[in-house]
């Protein structure tokens, strides 16, 4: 991988997200890395990883389940009893000591999740029964998704009550707020995409009520902890998951301009490359996190042309996950660290907190 050399001067100029101070405009986006122990408890490790990437404007935590039929695999990290909090308290103390901002992610798998992972007898559940045609990773291997149970009104109700109690969890952890996953086909995503949520209730339908339960999350979250630690992220017209959303464009302004007056910390949005990007931007009134859309690989052009649409901060993924000194190494253009795949997803240390800093070893893979 190429460096990033000379990045636009304002990627690396303080900023203000809300109440809080940040010492750059770039944003360690949430990456799923499967290092909790297995009940969902983060570990010592997570904690390591996320430190040495505190350089980072902001770091956003991985999807953290808030119930148990949540989780997106083996090992996902969860925010549901004391032991949860305990772990995220020591990742959101270490990243606090070496200077940094943390958010958590809050996100539920939905008919994402599978069976085989999750604990005795819960099944995965989503707006319809309807099967994703996609596979699933479980401890066996990757394997088809199953037909998920579709959610009474009063399991919403529950969800949008247990978001609301692990984001108080967050907080109580030292977390400097929570961004609630609404993108990449996820159960939130699943209820704005029109082929996923078939519903005829107040949940589903037409635009505002696919978008009623995302907001009904948002705001439910917003009241438990204030609005400047709230954030959502979003990725209109993201078929991952085998989602498919018919008009995109109304579905996202719709639900925008039904959160923008809230005066949340941010929006995170995953940028379509469509007039959708200039109309988000002319709605939301606060904090834009843009991850820029796919383009031909050049780091600094992207980042520069985020920022001069209007992005506030900028997401950056695998070049944060192989490169812990990011933020240094797109200062002084020096080369990036090559991501490993096998280390991805679970494990221990090896391609997750062995990535050589520039002075260590410049742009290098992991031995």
């Amino acid at each position: 991988m190429t460096a990033i050399p000379g990045a636009p001067g304002t990627l690396f100029e303080p900023t203000r997200l809300g109440d809080l101070n940040l010492a750059n405009r770039m944003v360690m986006a949430p990456m799923s890395r499967a290092r909790a122990h297995t009940d969902g408890t983060p570990s010592a490790l997570m904690a390591e990883y996320y430190g040495q990437r505190a350089t980072a404007g902001l770091i956003v935590a991985e999807g953290t389940h808030p119930v148990p039929g949540g989780a997106i695999g083996p090992d996902a990290p969860g925010l549901f009893t004391d032991a949860h909090q305990d772990g995220w308290a020591a990742v959101a103390d270490t990243v606090h000591a070496r200077g940094g901002r943390i958010f958590l992610q809050l996100m539920h798998a939905g008919r994402l999740a599978h069976p085989d992972f999750l604990p005795g007898g819960v099944h995965p559940v989503a707006p319809s029964a309807l099967a994703a045609r996609t596979l699933v990773h479980t401890p066996a291997g990757r394997v088809p998704a199953v037909t998920p149970h579709a959610l009474t009104d009063d399991e919403i109700e529950d969800l949008v009550t247990a978001f609301s109690r692990a984001a108080g969890r967050a907080v109580a952890a030292g977390m400097d707020g929570v961004e609630i996953h609404a993108a990449n086909g996820y159960l939130l995503h699943q209820f704005l995409a029109d082929n996923a949520n078939t519903r005829t209730d107040r949940w589903g339908g037409d635009t505002e009520g696919r978008t009623r339960l995302t907001v009904a999350v948002t705001r439910a979250v917003a009241e438990a902890i204030g609005p400047h630690r709230t954030a959502l992220r979003i990725s209109p017209g993201n078929t991952f998951g085998d989602l498919t959303e018919t008009d995109p464009y109304a579905t996202y302004t719709t639900l925008v301009a039904s959160l923008a007056p809230l005066g949340l910390a941010y929006l995170h949005h995953t940028e379509t490359g469509t007039a959708l990007d200039a109309t988000l931007r002319a709605l939301w009134p606060t904090t834009l996190v843009v991850t820029p859309a796919p383009g031909d690989g050049d780091k600094t052009r992207a980042a520069a042309q985020a920022l001069g649409r209007g992005a506030d901060l900028v997401s950056f993924g695998r070049d944060f996950l192989a490169n812990p000194d990011l933020v240094t190494r797109c200062r002084t253009g020096s080369p990036l660290n090559t991501p490993l795949a096998e280390g991805f997803y679970g494990g221990g240390p090896h391609g997750y907190t062995d990535y050589p800093t520039a002075s260590e070893g410049r742009g290098a893979a992991v031995a």
